[in-house]
């Protein structure tokens, strides 16, 4: 897992080959303008997830993980707790993985909180077990999906 400001993001794009496009997209798109929804940028390989949730509690908030894509996440519109464990360590699933979903879920308690503000991203890789939407009040994010293998 990794956190920074959208400002620092030459510090990982070369961690993955699509993580340049994917930052560029990111501090160049007016999100406002844009509805919720999906948003193709190279297909199946990287693609964008922009959402409105009203955030949850702690309590109710579940452990993911994905094999196929890392997650970058990144609020636009209030403050979200993410809650993370180490994939190593998640023991008990909720849902086995879904591969057409690229999702699994787990019955594990995050053993870390992150405070994500407007305008700071987190990485989720493969590895990190993430339990999103945590927060108060209406949250609108970005969750671009970039592809593992690319």
């Amino acid at each position: 897992m990794i956190l920074d400001s959208i400002k620092n993001t030459q510090h990982v794009e070369n961690l993955h080959p699509l993580f340049k496009k994917a930052f560029d997209y990111i501090k160049t798109t007016d999100f406002s303008k844009m509805a919720d929804g999906k948003y193709e940028l190279e297909g199946s390989r990287l693609y964008v997830n922009v959402s409105s949730i009203f955030g949850k509690e702690m309590k109710d908030a579940v452990i993911e993980t994905h094999k196929k894509y890392i997650d970058i996440q990144m609020p636009l519109l209030g403050v979200e707790i993410i809650g993370w464990k180490p994939g190593s360590e998640l023991q008990e699933e909720s849902a086995p993985y879904n591969e057409e979903k690229d999702i699994a879920f787990y019955i594990d308690q995050p053993t870390a909180y992150t405070r994500i503000y407007p305008g700071q991203f987190a990485i989720y890789f493969p590895e990190d077990g993430h339990a999103p939407g945590i927060g108060q009040g209406n949250i609108r994010k970005v969750i671009v999906k970039v592809q593992v293998e690319p």
